[in-house]
């Protein structure tokens, strides 16, 4: 008993997910010796959807592993081809599977979604006292995932908040750990793929459906483009709502071009959508790469600066900040980074 209050007290010690994770399959490997256990999140759009290796561990690992959320979709499994972990995915619930090695597949959910799956894999079934214990535990995991929404996420569009942003632009932003390995040729062509991008979103004219249509109205706004951008970039791509009418997107892809239509398409996809009670609304959106060194202010005022050209000619338009750079329309003071406008 005592040594499950210490690997519960391991589990909830950090308000990091990917603490967590970790902690969950090295505390269930010492509580049960499987072979293997291991945690795997549903990522990818809806028909093209992926196994993404979030910490995994086996008897014979000093540590556990994982992919980096970056990893391309395409080199990851596809959801039905592990059976098992579809079927507990799919109909939320455990799924026993026997042969040389025996599998027990559960459901991870949070309050508002079924995420993905937890492995184990055994020499013989596991029982049905430590399939309890297994499941005990998951309701915690559950438990601690749901408070750790609750103090990342914004309340009204369920989007991270701004006070999550920092910690999460430094994680996203530290580079691949794979490209450490493997021929300098292969580390070359990671590096290269691995640009990280940052997006801001503003409603236009948002002060005038607050005055001309009420709060209530304007709050429904907000929220129906949390949807919208939800739909428009992936799964693994940060949202961000950072308050009133502005969203920010901290995300991966291989060039400024791949950035420009992923925002792009946000800006279509909002300008066609029939808002109840108002009809239409658009979007301003800038963006910058993440450059080596960069602050998060750094970036931040960046594609600021991009957002405040777009307002200024003509909004309902996405802007590069380095397009922007190119053409001469903004001024970067290299002393001092500061940009100014013409």
């Amino acid at each position: 008993m005592t040594e499950l209050a210490d690997h519960l007290a391991d589990l909830t010690g950090f308000r990091d997910r990917d603490v967590m994770d970790v902690t969950l399959v090295t505390a269930l490997r010492e509580m049960l010796r499987p072979r293997s256990a291991g945690i795997y999140r549903c990522v990818g759009e809806p028909g093209d959807e992926r196994w993404l290796t979030r910490a995994r561990v086996t008897d014979n690992d000093a540590v556990p592993t994982s992919d980096p959320a970056w990893r391309p979709l395409s080199e990851l499994p596809r959801l039905a081809d592990r059976a098992a972990h579809h079927e507990a995915y799919t109909l939320e619930s455990v799924v026993m599977v026997a042969g040389a090695t025996n599998l027990c597949v559960f459901p991870l959910s949070t309050e508002r979604e079924v995420f993905g799956v937890l492995e184990v894999e055994t020499d013989a079934p596991l029982g049905l006292e430590a399939q309890r214990l297994v499941a005990s535990v998951l309701r915690l995991y559950r438990n601690f995932h749901s408070l750790l929404d609750y103090s990342e996420r914004d309340t009204l569009t369920g989007l991270l908040n701004r006070k999550t942003f920092d910690e999460s632009f430094l994680k996203a932003t530290a580079g691949p750990a794979a490209a450490s390995t493997g021929s300098a040729d292969a580390r070359k062509s990671v590096e290269a793929d691995a640009g990280c991008w940052l997006g801001m979103i503003d409603i236009d004219h948002f002060k005038r459906v607050n005055d001309d249509f009420g709060h209530l109205i304007g709050d429904e706004v907000l929220l129906l483009l949390a949807r919208l951008i939800r739909s428009s970039f992936r799964t693994q791509d940060q949202l961000y709502r950072f308050g009133g009418e502005e969203f920010v997107v901290l995300m991966r892809c291989g060039s400024d071009a791949d950035a420009a239509l992923a925002f792009e398409r946000l800006r279509h996809n909002t300008e066609q959508y029939a808002f109840p009670q108002i009809g239409r609304i658009t979007v301003s959106v800038g963006f910058t790469r993440v450059q080596s060194g960069d602050t998060p202010s750094g970036a931040f005022e960046r594609a600021d600066k991009a957002v405040y050209y777009a307002k200024g000619h003509g909004r309902n338009q996405v802007q590069s900040h380095a397009d922007l750079v190119a053409r001469g329309e903004l001024v970067v003071d290299t002393k001092d980074s500061d940009v100014e406008l013409f």
